[in-house]
C-alpha cells in the first residue's frame, strides 16, 4: 500500500523531471546553445630537485668519457658477428644487476636487436639455475662460473663478464678459466684499475661515481654491442665467416 508520504516524494520527483526536459527542449527550439565547461589542465609538475635531479646530472657527467670508449664496444661487435656466425659460442656472466645485463645481452643475440636474422649460440651462466646451486653447494660460490666456463668454452670462444667493482671472486676464477680454456677474455667493469679489468684480455671501464650509473652505461654498451654485431653480421655471413672467426 503507498503512504500519502511516498507518493508525494514521486510526485515532486516527477514535476521536477518533467520541468527540466522542458527547458532542454525549449532551449534546443530557441536556437540557444548549451554552454560545457571544461576542467582546467593540470598543473604541470614541478622540477626535479634533490637526488633525482642528481641522478641524471651523474649520468650526463659520465656519459661524455664514456662515449669517448664506444670503440671498443664497436670493435666487440664485430669481432663476436666472426666468431658467432663461424659457429663460436658467448658466455657471459655476472653477478645482481650485472646478471640481469649479462642475460639481456644472451637475450638479444639469441632472439634479436632490432631486424630479423638468425639466432647464435649465447648463454647466460647464471640463468642456469640448477647448475650454479649445485656448483655453489659442492665446491663453492667461488666456482659457480668458472667450473661452467671450462664445460661450455671452447678455443675461440667469448667469454664476457660483467661486474659493477671489477672485484667479484667467482668471476675472477671465471676469467681465468677462460683463458685457460683459450676464450677470448672480456671484462664490462666500473672505474679501472680493477683485479677483473687486469686479469682480462680486454675491458671498457666505466668512470662513474655510483653503482647505478655504472650499470646504466653497462646497458649502453651492451646495445651498442648489439648494434655493432647487427651492423657486421651481413658481411661476415656473406665473406666466408669461418676464416674470419679463427682469426678473431
Amino acid at each position: 500500500m503507498t503512504t500519502p508520504r511516498t507518493t508525494a516524494k514521486n510526485g515532486s520527483r516527477a514535476a521536477a523531471k518533467a520541468a527540466t526536459g522542458t527547458a532542454a527542449k525549449s532551449a534546443a527550439g530557441n536556437g540557444a546553445k548549451v554552454r560545457r565547461v571544461r576542467a582546467a589542465p593540470a598543473p604541470a609538475p614541478a622540477p626535479a630537485t634533490g637526488p633525482v635531479a642528481g641522478h641524471c646530472d651523474e649520468l650526463l657527467h659520465a656519459l661524455a668519457p664514456f662515449r669517448d670508449q664506444a670503440g671498443t664496444a664497436q670493435s666487440w661487435g664485430e669481432r663476436l658477428a666472426r666468431v658467432l656466425a663461424g659457429g663460436g659460442r658467448l658466455l657471459a656472466a655476472g653477478n645482481g644487476g650485472s646478471a640481469a645485463q649479462a642475460q639481456h645481452l644472451t637475450a638479444e643475440l639469441v632472439g634479436r636487436y632490432r631486424d630479423d636474422r638468425p639466432p647464435f649460440s649465447a648463454i647466460a651462466l647464471h640463468a642456469d639455475t640448477s647448475s650454479t646451486t649445485a656448483i655453489a653447494n659442492d665446491y663453492g660460490v667461488d666456482e659457480v662460473f668458472a667450473r661452467q666456463v671450462r664445460a661450455h668454452g671452447r678455443g675461440g670462444d667469448v667469454l664476457m663478464l660483467l661486474s659493477t667493482s671489477g672485484a667479484s671472486a667467482n668471476l675472477l676464477s671465471a676469467a681465468e678459466a677462460g683463458r685457460g680454456a683459450g676464450m677470448s677474455v672480456w671484462a664490462l667493469t666500473g672505474p679501472a684499475p680493477n683485479p677483473l679489468a687486469a686479469g682480462s684480455d680486454e675491458s671498457l671501464c666505466v668512470r662513474a661515481g655510483s653503482t647505478a650509473t655504472v650499470q646504466e652505461l653497462h646497458l649502453v654498451t651492451v646495445h651498442m654491442v648489439c648494434a655493432a654485431f647487427d651492423a657486421a653480421l651481413e658481411g661476415v655471413l656473406e665473406g666466408g665467416s669461418a676464416d674470419d672467426a679463427a682469426d678473431a
